[in-house]
């Protein structure tokens, strides 16, 4: 096993040879945890000043025998209240923080320690840890066994405060399971957790610390050890750049992937187009054991978590009495067909458990669960997962109406799919679920995992079924519509036919198969043509008419698109696009409805009458007007930068000899800019003030861009009267401003630009006028835009 060589002692910077004091070995796994624990022990026993009526007690992690590499000691000095004890115990801390080591300490009677343990349920769990290291096992004994008696007489009492807690810790901590940097010890189903489903077991509530439970737990602390190895000290958040070297400790590598044409790719691979909700390349990682980690790790945690809640619902019965047996049978209610609840949990009624069950009630029993909000009970799970046939294909109309159901059903959609999931229920429902299962997205603007963000979506969705036509339609095709990625290209395209055969297995009509493979591929078009192309160009509106085809089609998309980015996050949707998104399937609806397409809307009339210069301020919207002249779009939007002011939309136009500029905007730090001085500097920069021009210059000087090499893409048929100019970049102050001058600069001509933010990159469009430029204008100009980023 590896030695460790550094540790921290409580002065926080201290490194010291501690395996040259203590002799701790390093290493993964539980031998490698106990035997760093046999080594504490011995090295305390060493330094422990013995005397009659003391003991030295081992508490949390040395407690259990689970010591991670970098770990704290917890101890307990136990004294029978001899005299002296204050020197005794500053004659055993010091040597311990003498060798660098952390050490929380506290130095207590029997008495005094079950007296702190009644008034802090925090210290009541750690004193089921206790374990004797050295002096008088006597008083170690006495302790462990009164303790362990108080907490369960007294458990049922502390679990509502001990609940308190812990639902205090995953708010601030977040779900393990679903983050992409979590807190392996903090975060819901961490292994605190596990702490305290051993604290309810040890009650004797329930039987918390079932098998599974056990290796998940393992797996944890593996993953622990691993994470303390690799970054050579304590930490407990599992950050990207450590993933890779822990999956290695952990030998653990990223499986290969069956892809839909039967070829095998090594792993999950870029997709080639944009993410969900404009999310933009690099939606997934490049192959990566630390992907088969995150995986493995939102697995545990998922283990975890349900244990908790199930042991939380068991507390709660037992509070409320209702585990006593009434005189009698206990009473049962129908709430579903062969579905009845019985002490506040769903159990098959008698008559569904048959010789041959039907293969559609486990999906009928995860609805009934999902439509009451009450749990299946575990027994049933088990039993479901044991003798459910599997289902035919074509599905029966039971269970395809049961799914529809489940989707549809609201906030009891997640808990009672989680449910079913740990119980093996989906993998037979949906085979596709197991390569989705725990799946990372690497992107910033995701807060759950795969196979959550499909079900996330779907809850979304039942939100919108009042507004479509097809709500049926509508949450498959929102459950489905990420299901490409992880696969080789552009989830959107890999994905639709996937889902068609999800669609066709399921029972759908060739029809409806048809429109759940149109929503999927076509699910990102309505927030990238909004954000990134000018809503206003007769062509934009009617090549997305084309591609969608129908009303129907476009209200599905529209509900799918508000649905997906709330799933996705709060960076992924804002009150800008959705109204942009709003203001083009407007337009799209009245050409799919009229065969026309209709015109751009008209200049703001303030803007085209009266002196010069004009500034008009909204809350989202600039506007400028001010005697022609080039580079009005760069002064504009330098100034919009100078105080702090994000444009999303930029549009520049000639009416009458006058430049117009209009600019849709937001904060870029949250904190609108003073009106009064954004005004003046508008005015005094578009009537070429020098002194506001140098300060527009140095700002954008000094917020240069960082990041992966910027890329320029050009595209030709995509406007009615313009070349379309795309610039893919790292998001940086100015950007907007430092593009338009080395356009203007280059002799194009902008009138229109579009902004899309995505995380920490952005996807500008830039509508130059004129003709497809020839080869040589093309290079000059891409290459003055790509030096002012």
């Amino acid at each position: 096993m590896t030695s460790l060589t550094t540790a921290t002692g409580p002065g926080g910077g201290g490194v010291s040879a501690v395996n040259e004091v203590v002799g701790v070995p390093g290493g993964v796994g539980q031998a490698a945890r106990s035997a760093r624990a046999d080594a504490f022990d011995a090295w305390l026993r060493r330094i422990f000043p013995g005397r009659a009526g003391v003991a030295l007690v081992a508490v949390g992690g040395l407690g259990r025998r689970e010591c991670a590499p970098y770990g704290d000691l917890d101890l307990v000095l136990l004294h029978a209240g001899v005299p002296g004890i204050d020197e005794l115990a500053a004659s055993l801390w010091y040597p311990i923080w003498d060798a660098g080591l952390r050490l929380d300490h506290s130095v207590r009677t029997v008495a005094e320690a079950l007296s702190v343990a009644q008034d802090d349920v925090k210290v009541a769990l750690g004193l089921l840890d206790a374990r004797h290291v050295a002096g008088d096992p006597a008083l170690t004994d006495q302790l462990a066994r009164t303790a362990t008696d108080h907490w369960r007489r007294t458990a049922i009492r502390q679990l509502p405060g001990l609940r308190e807690i812990t639902t205090a810790r995953w708010e601030a901590h977040g779900e393990l399971a679903f983050l992409l940097e979590g807190d392996l010890k903090e975060a819901a189903g961490g292994l605190r957790d596990v702490g305290i489903l051993r604290a309810i077991a040890t009650a004797g509530v329930t039987d918390a610390l079932r098998p599974a439970v056990h290796a998940a737990h393992r797996r944890l602390l593996d993953t622990r050890d691993a994470l303390h190895q690799q970054v050579g000290r304590r930490v407990d958040r599992l950050v990207a750049q450590e993933r890779d070297g822990v999956a290695a400790l952990l030998g653990l590598r990223q499986p290969p992937l069956a892809v839909p044409n039967g070829a095998v790719a090594d792993a999950a691979v870029p997709d080639a187009g944009p993410g969900s909700n404009g999310a933009g390349p690099g939606d997934a990682a490049p192959p990566a054991e630390g992907d088969a980690l995150l995986r493995l790790v939102a697995g545990d945690a998922r283990t975890v978590r349900h244990a908790l809640d199930d042991a939380w619902r068991a507390a709660d019965r037992i509070r409320s009495g209702r585990h006593r047996a009434a005189p009698g049978r206990p009473l049962r209610r129908p709430v579903a067909r062969d579905v009845v609840e019985q002490d506040g949990e769903l159990v098959l009624a008698r008559t569904a458990i048959g010789a041959r069950p039907d293969p559609s009630l486990s999906l009928r029993v995860a609805a009934a669960a999902a439509t009451t909000r009450l749990p299946i009970a575990r027994a049933t799970c088990e039993w479901l997962a044991a003798y459910c046939p599997p289902l035919p294909a074509p599905w029966p109309p039971a269970a395809r109406a049961a799914l529809i159901t489940l989707l549809g059903a609201g906030p009891g959609l997640v808990p009672a799919w989680e449910t079913c999931d740990r119980y093996g229920l989906i993998d037979g429902w949906l085979p596709e679920w197991t390569r989705l299962r725990s799946l990372p997205q690497h992107n910033p603007v995701h807060r759950f995992t795969l196979d959550r963000h499909l079900v996330q979506t779907a809850y979304e969705a039942s939100r919108h079924t009042r507004d479509v036509e097809r709500p049926d339609l509508l949450l498959l095709g929102a459950f489905l519509h990420d299901i490409g990625k992880g696969l080789p290209g552009d989830h959107s395209t890999v994905g639709a036919p996937l889902a068609e055969a999800v669609a066709a297995r399921i029972g759908l009509p060739p029809a409806e198969v048809a429109l759940i493979g149109a929503l999927v591929r076509l699910h990102l078009l309505l927030p990238d043509v909004a954000t990134r192309r000018d809503l206003s160009d007769p062509k934009t509106i009617a090549g997305v008419a084309e591609r969608v085809g129908d009303t129907t089609t476009l209200e599905l998309l529209h509900a799918l698109v508000r649905a997906d980015a709330a799933a996705t996050g709060p960076a992924a949707w804002s009150g800008w696009k959705g109204r942009l998104v709003a203001e083009l399937v407007s337009r799209v609806r009245t050409t799919l409805d009229t065969g026309v397409v209709p015109a751009p809307p008209a200049p703001d009339p303030a803007l085209v009458a009266g002196p010069l210069p004009v500034v008009h301020l909204a809350e989202d919207r600039v506007s400028v007007a001010a005697a022609d002249r080039r580079g009005l779009l760069a002064t504009v939007a330098g100034c919009l930068a100078l105080h702090r002011l994000e444009v999303i939309s930029a549009d520049a136009a000639t009416v009458d000899g006058r430049a117009l500029v209009e600019c849709r905007v937001q904060p870029r730090y949250g904190l609108a800019p003073d009106p009064i001085a954004l005004s003046a500097d508008l005015r005094r920069a578009v009537a070429g003030d020098v002194s506001v021009i140098q300060r527009l210059r140095g700002r954008a000087l000094a917020a240069r861009s960082r990041g992966a090499a910027p890329r320029v893409v050009w595209h030709r048929e995509a406007a009615t009267d313009a070349v379309l100019l795309e610039l893919r970049a790292a998001d940086a102050a100015g950007l907007l401003y430092r593009v338009a001058c080395a356009l203007d600069e280059a002799g194009a001509q902008v009138r229109a630009a579009r902004i899309s933010t995505l995380g920490g990159d952005v996807v500008d469009a830039f509508y130059l006028i004129g003709g497809w430029p020839p080869d040589e204008q093309r290079a000059r100009v891409e290459a003055a835009v790509l030096a002012a980023v």
